[in-house]
């Protein structure tokens, strides 16, 4: 698994620090030199990080406003890059920026911004991630049960293939062991969609904090084999950047 980027810039010398940067913690990186076409982007796929340069790219400061308006991007981590000229950081923040960057940048800040970031990116990305499997699922609905096989599963839900289509409005109960465990899980679910073939996608609902817990910990060693190394990478994250490193980390509460 690979963590994957959009930039918004034209400046040729913030792409030159921030490509590389991002790539050294295998972060994929995309360019895209015009805020219409990145909206585009915005619209069509799914980044974990969304880095745009406000001030100096045409367009930037919308495309910063209207990213928690996308529904494949609006949890996506967004780093605003300014000029210190126009747009004010609290003002970045007030428009939904996680982090903010000033020029000029160099590498050490990015470095040290990209690093502070990670940490977001990643659980972002067990949000949204989709562990593909073929496991089997008692399912019961009405008092009746019924074998099925789980596609894959998220940290909310997962896509189910039944021997016939679920009814409208089911909330059916699901019981599964997660693949290369020995613990039973039991948990009520609601149909997201479903078609008449079979195929269906439930989301969980009303979940226990131990069963909600054991998922997450099964997503969290899922992740770690297929993006190795991210225990390591995400140590030492979250400390508050010093005076003068050129950018600044997420409002703590309460401060």
């Amino acid at each position: 698994m690979t963590l994957e980027s959009l930039l918004l810039s034209q400046d040729a010398e913030l792409v030159s620090v921030i490509r590389p940067t991002l790539e050294s913690l295998s972060i994929d990186v995309e360019i895209c030199p015009e805020a219409r076409a990145g909206n585009e982007k915005l619209i069509s796929d799914k980044f974990d990080a969304v880095i745009v340069d406000c001030d100096d790219l045409e367009g930037g400061l919308t495309v910063l406003k209207e990213l928690r308006n996308t529904p494949s991007n609006k949890s996506s981590v967004a780093f605003a890059v300014l000029n210190g000229k126009k747009t004010t950081t609290q003002d970045a923040f007030g428009m939904g920026a996680n982090f903010v960057l000033q020029k000029p940048i160099t590498t050490l800040n990015a470095s040290r911004c990209f690093h502070a970031a990670l940490n977001f990116m990643l659980r972002g990305r067990r949000r949204y991630f989709r562990q593909p499997v073929n496991m089997p699922v008692l399912v019961t609905v009405e008092g009746k049960t019924v074998k099925a096989t789980s596609t894959n599963v998220s940290e909310g839900g997962m896509a189910l293939l039944l021997p016939q289509a679920l009814p409208q409005g089911a909330t059916p109960i699901l019981k599964f062991c997660l693949p290369h465990t020995d613990t039973s899980i039991e948990v009520e679910a609601e149909v997201a969609w479903a078609d008449l073939k079979g195929l269906a996608g439930l989301r969980f609902h009303q979940v226990a904090k131990e069963t909600q817990q054991q998922l997450e910990r099964w997503l969290d060693a899922r992740i770690e084999e297929e993006f190795p190394g991210t225990k390591d990478r995400i140590s030492g994250v979250g400390e508050r950047a010093s005076d003068g490193s050129g950018f600044e980390p997420p409002p703590q509460r309460g401060d």
